[in-house]
């Protein structure tokens, strides 16, 4: 659950005309890795794609291009292996080729009507001035410009005395200049102090309203092209879209299958190829790929331990496949956008799919809301659930709106109204309180944590403000020394008991101690700040555990580790009080809420109901 799935490396070799049959089996075994071949050994080279592979790539391609613009989708499960052959090698090619015909179509007809607007837009600006297009763009010894501004009546008064030797029509906003050549300087500087913006002038001959016409005529042809093919594409999805994805799965299959040579070492007469595979799938692998290969051997990896990091050893390590429960398998989703684990450390993915809904759900805590974001959850798990990708978002949309729930009940809150005293929940939150009130009096939690205000409903914003504080700070130091301890574990595994002790094992002892010295201090008026105990000792011996860690796994030298190990302490410091933006965001989050339904909801409703 913690920890990758065990794999185990393949090595194997045999005739070369058993090649396409062994990298068929091991796509068959669906769990066989190939380690592209990158050596450089003569008469050994990197083999070549199978000559059937140009012909799938190119239908590949087809299918992609359609699929890329039909965005078709199969909520009806998956389609026998049969079926989608049978589809290949029947019309469903010419099908494809159709339906990329239309979109093609629709594309050209779409574009079409982009030209003709812009066209349009233009036409219609310069309509009123109703000269031929043909008069403004082939006299070659006249320059025409076009321009629009605000200040058009003024026009003649910047032109000055250039009027008499150009001809100026103005229309509304619309300034039309006709001169020669040697006049054009003196026109656009003109037309510049106007703010004039220029207008292209179309192709074309006639006058602009008659153009105008034509262009809105072809826009609506165009749009009719576009509705048919719309049409036309809608039909072809309903009919085909779900066949098309499976023909685009089993060619995107068949494509790295007769690809696959070019991950192997070929000779005249033999091929080798080295792969991973889970370990539990060993003897199946062995039973079905001994078929095919005159050598066949499967190890289980295992990690040479004990190397420090500035060593040259470099081992290969196996890809990393998740082995988390079913119920926090979602959550793998979000450990991708960080990366995956190295194989043989820690597999966050379980704890990560509780603690990031933990997370929000305090932050944002409103019962309200809460409800919101789960009902958003369902709308987009019925609108993409059957996409995986879109399944596992609207899984871990639902546990954030059910964590936000959950806190936003405890602190008694929902869309920012404080709920404690309205009618339908008073009784419940009045036995809540009578059973939480006096839990924490006397114990170490009140104590030693100073936590008197800890029961429910747990007015984060009001009287239990200190304790939201101090719950945020407690909360971060449980979850960096969460951090630690599976920082060691994975040192320990890969360099050895002693380095994770100084590279880890350091951090561990400051921040236990560290926080103990700080929590001691406030909480008992004679323990000075820097009195010798336990705790403080603990620090001391964390500090200089962490300066060796630095100076010697590290690779800082002694200097770099005595002037870095004081500076990351308080590093450590600043990342644990980084923690109280929980309460921060929180509390902000409440306050946003009151102050805008007291000035929206209130307001309306005493307008409303006055």
């Amino acid at each position: 659950m913690l920890s990758a799935v065990e794999m185990s490396r393949l090595t194997m070799a045999g005739s070369r005309t058993d090649l396409d049959a062994a990298l068929r089996l091991c796509a068959d075994l669906g769990n066989v890795h190939i380690t592209p071949y990158s050596g450089d050994t003569e008469g050994i080279s990197v083999g070549t794609p199978h000559p059937s592979a140009d012909d799938i790539s190119s239908l590949l391609a087809k299918v992609r291009s359609a699929n890329s613009v039909l965005k078709c989708a199969n909520k009806d499960g998956p389609l026998p292996v049969k079926i989608v052959k049978q589809a290949i090698s029947g019309n469903f090619t010419e099908k494809v080729d159709a339906i990329s015909v239309i979109i093609a179509k629709r594309s050209d007809a779409t574009a079409e009507i982009t030209r003709l607007e812009e066209k349009s837009s233009i036409l219609t600006t310069i309509a009123p001035l109703n000269i031929p297009l043909e008069l403004m763009t082939e006299i070659a010894s006249i320059d025409v410009y076009l321009g629009e501004t605000p200040k058009a009546s003024k026009a003649k008064q910047v032109f000055g005395e250039l009027c008499d030797r150009i001809e100026m029509h103005i229309v509304g906003n619309v300034v039309a200049v006709a001169c020669q050549g040697k006049e054009a300087a003196e026109v656009q500087m003109a037309m510049g102090e106007l703010g004039a913006k220029s207008i292209q002038i179309p192709s074309g001959k006639g006058k602009p309203s008659e153009l105008l016409t034509k262009a809105i005529a072809d826009i609506t042809k165009s749009q009719n092209i576009v509705s048919n093919c719309d049409s036309k594409i809608e039909t072809w999805v309903q009919n085909n879209g779900r066949k098309l994805l499976a023909v685009q799965e089993h060619l995107e299959r068949e494509s790295e299958i007769l690809t696959g040579h070019i991950l192997c070492a070929t000779s005249a007469h033999a091929y080798a190829l080295d792969a991973w595979l889970p370990t539990s799938e060993s003897d199946q692998a062995r039973s079905v790929l001994s078929k095919v290969s005159s050598h066949l051997k499967i190890e289980i990896f295992v990690e040479e331990h004990g190397h420090g990091h500035d060593d040259q050893h470099e081992t290969e390590y196996p890809p990393v496949e998740y082995d988390t429960l079913a119920s926090t398998r979602h959550a793998s989703l979000l450990t991708n956008l960080v990366g995956r684990p190295r194989y043989g450390s820690i597999d966050p993915t379980s704890m990560i799919a509780f603690t990031f809904p933990i997370f929000y759900g305090l932050i944002l805590g409103d019962a309200g809301y809460g409800l919101v974001i789960m009902l958003l959850a369902m709308v987009l798990k019925s609108k993409i659930g059957h996409d995986p990708v879109g399944a596992i978002g609207a899984r871990i949309l639902m546990n954030m709106g059910i964590a936000t729930f959950i806190v936003g009940v405890l602190t008694a809150e929902a869309f920012g109204f404080i709920i404690e005293d309205w009618a339908p929940f008073a009784g419940f939150y009045q036995a809540l309180y009578d059973g939480t009130h006096n839990l924490l009096t006397g114990t170490v939690f009140e104590e030693l944590f100073g936590l008197s205000h800890t029961y429910l409903p747990f007015h984060r914003a009001g009287g239990a403000l200190q304790d939201y504080i101090l719950l945020s700070i407690y909360l971060g130091c449980a979850h960096l020394l969460l951090g630690f301890i599976i920082g060691f574990i994975n040192v320990f595994r890969a360099h050895g008991p002693v380095a994770a002790f100084f590279e880890k094992g350091s951090w561990i002892l400051i921040l236990i101690g560290g926080s103990a010295h700080i929590l001691r201090f406030i909480t008992d008026e004679s323990y000075g700040t820097f009195q010798g105990s336990p705790w403080s000792a603990m620090v001391v011996v964390g500090v200089i555990c962490l300066i060796y860690g630095l100076a010697v796994y590290e690779g800082f030298g002694w200097l770099g580790g005595i002037i870095m190990g004081p500076i990351e302490t308080f590093g450590l410091l600043a990342n644990t009080l980084s923690y109280l933006r929980v309460m921060a965001v929180g509390v902000a989050g409440v306050k946003i809420a009151e102050v805008g339904n007291e000035m929206g909801f209130h307001g309306m409703a005493n307008i409303l109901f006055w």
